[in-house]
């Protein structure tokens, strides 16, 4: 998981994969398969994906009850992913049993999925957090308090906003990792994001990992979109 750049695959079948992903045939990326994805195509498509050398963030924000979800995390530890997750919001005895579960399911001789816990989506602004999720604290506090959550359940890291990230790295140091999607090109389109930044400035705000999805996989050339990721990431243009 040297890659910090992750690419959604926003699409709903293995035929519109494999149309995004021809031009980076030579290419490994690190790519994220949502529900759109894997509750259309299953484990098959990871498996594809595999194979053609590319490390893999299944995102399915498991949350349920303790046992559900330890006996989930034991099937997707099977699938050989990089990077699983569950919302925090589920509790801490919910992510224990996910990492139980992942421990367990992991084959022999295979190190387990890093698990990772959404705090809150970066499509919630502070409005929906107090007035539809009557949570009365301010969204930063509300998000070290989650991510506290994970961190004291062995969970490796979290979801959050690139701006809240250096609140978590004060509390945590380098080693609790972060996800952060939101992220769009300068001008860009927000879309259903509303806590968003720039890959530049995700980078400064000293996030490990970034999720990038309509800005690459909507572009008109998404090879090209990609290369500007990186010059991006370095402080290009």
């Amino acid at each position: 998981m040297d890659k910090p750049f992750i690419v959604a695959l926003d699409f709903a079948s293995k035929e519109e994969v494999r149309t995004f992903l021809q031009p980076f045939s030579d290419t490994s990326l690190f790519l994220k398969v949502g529900m759109e994805l894997y509750f259309q195509e299953g484990p098959a498509m990871i498996d594809e994906l595999k194979q053609k050398g590319h490390h893999i963030f299944l995102d399915l924000k498991l949350h349920d009850i303790p046992h559900t979800v330890k006996q989930a995390m034991k099937g997707l530890a099977k699938l050989g992913v990089d990077l699983v997750n569950v919302h925090a919001s589920g509790g801490s005895a919910m992510m224990f049993a996910a990492i139980e579960g992942l421990e367990e399911g992991t084959p022999h001789g295979m190190s387990r999925p890093r698990c990772i816990a959404v705090t809150q989506l970066t499509s919630t602004s502070e409005r929906v957090l107090r007035d539809e999720l009557l949570i009365d604290r301010p969204m930063k506090e509300t998000v070290v308090h989650y991510a506290t959550l994970a961190y004291r359940s062995g969970l490796d890291g979290v979801v959050c906003s690139a701006q809240e990230v250096p609140l978590l790295r004060a509390s945590f140091g380098t080693s609790f990792i972060t996800v952060t999607p939101g992220i769009r090109f300068a001008g860009d389109n927000a879309d259903d994001q509303v806590r968003i930044v720039t890959p530049y400035e995700a980078k400064r705000l000293g996030t490990n990992y970034i999720v990038i999805g309509r800005s690459i996989t909507k572009a008109h050339d998404p090879y090209v979109a990609y290369e500007r990721l990186k010059r991006e990431w370095d402080g290009g243009k």
